[in-house]
């Protein structure tokens, strides 16, 4: 039985264009599960952090989460929450972001609306060039449509696409919806997961139930 090494970057041979993201990540505020991958044929895949998580500055403290398994295209950008001028405010200018300039003392802060952070579940698949935007939570086993423009919390193993995105579909009925978040199998030891590879590849939903 092979078991896949969780500490490279390239996870096929002689392919740059494709990286264990987890593994070239520096920035603590960016979490990442085991196995999710990031494919780039544009850029190069090691510069994620600088071309993909945009406007991600320490000051709001802000965290992107990404689970297990996921499958991130190339060109999906998440906007952080110094991307959202203030609307609390009478002007959407940053102000306060200047206080040098107009002579202020006021909380830098409040340049922007905290939205919070972006949560993404575990085996979520997002689509090219898709935009997910600051405070959005995707649920396990979401999909994300090609260059979807993500503005509200996705539900688990729904469909989503547009802009702004909207649910087209869910994956699979209730029910096997309900087993998969029970089962959770991308929590299972890699060995588990490799023995039973057959049945999540075929989508054999009532021999995963079965396996302790």
């Amino acid at each position: 039985m092979t078991i896949p090494d969780i500490n490279k970057i390239y996870p096929r041979t002689n392919d740059k264009q494709i990286v264990y993201l987890k593994n070239i990540i520096t920035n603590p505020s960016i979490q990442v599960g085991d196995y999710t991958i990031y494919n780039d044929f544009y850029n190069d895949p090691l510069g994620f952090q600088k071309n993909n998580v945009l406007y991600h500055y320490p000051i709001n403290e802000d965290k992107l989460i990404i689970g297990k398994f996921c499958s991130i295209a190339c060109g999906t950008k998440f906007l952080m929450n110094c991307a959202n001028h203030t609307m609390h405010s009478l002007s959407t200018y940053t102000f306060p972001l200047f206080n040098e300039e107009w002579g202020h003392k006021m909380n830098v802060r409040d340049s922007w609306d905290n939205r919070r952070d972006i949560v993404i579940g575990n085996d979520v698949w997002i689509g090219y060039e898709a935009v997910i935007m600051s405070g959005v939570t995707i649920g396990d086993g979401a999909i994300i449509g090609t260059r979807a423009v993500v503005t509200k919390d996705v539900p688990p193993y729904a469909i989503v696409g547009g802009s702004p995105a909207r649910v087209l579909k869910k994956r699979f009925s209730d029910d096997i919806i309900d087993k998969l978040l029970k089962i959770k199998w991308w929590n299972w030891p890699v060995e588990k997961i490799t023995r039973n590879l057959e049945y999540i590849q075929s989508g054999n939903i009532f021999q995963l139930e079965k396996i302790e």
